[in-house]
């Protein structure tokens, strides 16, 4: 097991999303939050991962993103895993589309936590290794079982 494990679920964990666009795609990691997580609003969710991404992209190059916010209502960090069917332009620096994200909330108040779970995520994520084993899960279970390290 590993960081991950702790913020994420197999509820939140998709293999093969569609992408379309990265407003879609807001449209879509929103969804399947609020679906886990009835207690935040769909809107709420939505509007900060947009809002926060206009500030500049989480695109971090190498077809990976790392969107993230503050929401109010989100009462502990939890994290979003997606795969992407197509990759989609994000503003990345490297201009590279993105196939490859981990969405991060987490409540108003925890500045602190997160920086060091987004340090924590991109660490795994600048692992060239663990994102080929990411890229190469077929289904979401797979996607969470290499995500969180786990083994069968």
């Amino acid at each position: 097991m590993n960081a991950l494990s702790q913020i994420l679920t197999p509820a939140r964990t998709v293999c093969s999303a569609p992408g379309i666009s990265k407003k879609r795609l807001f449209e879509t990691i929103a969804t399947i939050v609020c679906e886990d997580q009835a207690a935040l609003p769909y809107d709420q969710v939505l509007d900060h991962l947009i809002s926060r991404e206009k500030l500049g992209s989480t695109g971090l190059g190498e077809g990976i993103a790392i969107p993230h916010c503050r929401v109010g209502d989100c009462t502990a960090p939890l994290g979003a895993l997606l795969t992407l069917e197509e990759p989609i332009p994000f503003d990345a620096p490297d201009d590279q589309p993105v196939d490859l994200l981990f969405v991060l909330l987490v409540p108003e108040e925890a500045q602190q936590q997160h920086l060091d779970i987004l340090a924590t995520v991109a660490g795994l994520l600048s692992q060239a290794d663990f994102c080929t084993r990411l890229r190469a899960a077929r289904n979401d279970r797979a996607l969470y079982e290499v995500a969180c390290g786990v083994t069968t």
